[in-house]
């Protein structure tokens, strides 16, 4: 999916391995993480594949500018038009099974998990805010509906999460 992912960022405009980056952790790094170590790796399988060019700045310390092809927009809308899938929530898996693990244990893994719920509430806050700031300079701001759907979908989705972790923390009825 990283490469996707790269793609996807590269639709914007032509962008360094260190730009791409930096867009993913501002953007969907608040639900999907890559590290240097793999988007490299991405990027050279993408050039090899024709889909992305590489152009070397001479005015600048081994700069390596990617940009996406014809190749790569064609692969790239071809993935987006492919049926959305679910992800796994790891998470899940664990609180399934912790009538195994004393209370104690349970408490404080449920609060630390909360506590995260809580941070990555804020991170999304924080960008919702930039980007509403970016969006009253641009000409169209409906031209990114999808992407600010997005945020909202990840607040709400933390805020249910947090609501659900704080009733099994006090064992309330769920069915209410």
């Amino acid at each position: 999916m990283l490469e996707q992912v790269a793609l996807g960022v590269l639709m914007q405009q032509p962008m360094s391995g260190y730009d791409i980056k930096k867009v993913i952790d501002s953007s969907v790094g608040l639900f999907y993480k890559a590290s240097f170590g793999s988007l490299y790796p991405a990027l050279g399988r993408l050039t090899d594949k024709g889909m992305v060019s590489l152009t070397e700045l001479e005015d600048s310390k081994n700069k390596k500018i990617y940009t996406i092809e014809e190749p790569g927009r064609a692969e790239f809308i071809s993935w987006l038009q492919e049926p959305l899938e679910g992800t796994r929530n790891a998470h899940l898996i664990k609180i399934f099974f912790y009538d195994y693990l004393d209370e104690e244990t349970r408490q404080f893994r449920l609060a630390e998990y909360e506590a995260g719920l809580r941070g990555k509430m804020g991170q999304i806050k924080a960008v919702q805010g930039i980007v509403a700031g970016e969006l009253e300079q641009i000409d169209n701001p409906d031209d990114y509906y999808y992407r600010i759907s997005v945020l909202s979908y990840g607040l709400k989705h933390y805020e249910m999460e947090q609501k659900w972790i704080a009733q099994i923390k006090e064992r309330m009825n769920l069915n209410d």
